[in-house]
């Protein structure tokens, strides 16, 4: 992101606050490298639930209804590669509680191998020009 940007979800930010060098680290997914030190940590799982920002408090109300909050984050999961972003807390959450149910090592390959293929380009950003 560029200096001076806030701090938001994604879909909060304009597409003008991501640097070039943001674009190919998101394009590439080298941007979710850092987090596989906290899979090594045991704080998140390669797939589960994305974690949102504090102030994300609509996703985090949602999630904590359905018992997302209960399980460990995770670098991808299921919303991602089916193209639900942060911006629709209410079918995010209903996603990752699907996503929770239905949890076998043989789904998250599946969501591993999506992962892979660019299934899941990351959440979108505004397309206005303002931060």
């Amino acid at each position: 992101m560029a200096a001076g940007t806030v701090q938001a979800g994604s879909h909060e930010v304009s597409a003008s606050a991501v640097t070039r060098v943001g674009k190919i680290l998101r394009a590439t997914k080298l941007d979710e490298v850092p987090q596989l030190w906290n899979v090594v940590k045991g704080d998140m799982s390669l797939v589960g639930p994305r974690p949102c920002l504090p102030m994300q408090v609509e996703l985090i109300e949602e999630r904590k209804s359905r018992g997302v909050l209960e399980v460990l984050p995770g670098i991808t999961g299921l919303a991602q590669v089916e193209g639900i972003d942060m911006s629709d807390p209410v079918r995010l959450a209903e996603k990752d509680a699907d996503y929770i149910r239905e949890h076998s090592f043989r789904l998250d390959m599946e969501i591993l191998f999506r992962t892979v293929l660019g299934k899941g380009s990351g959440d979108r950003v505004r397309e206005t020009q303002d931060n």
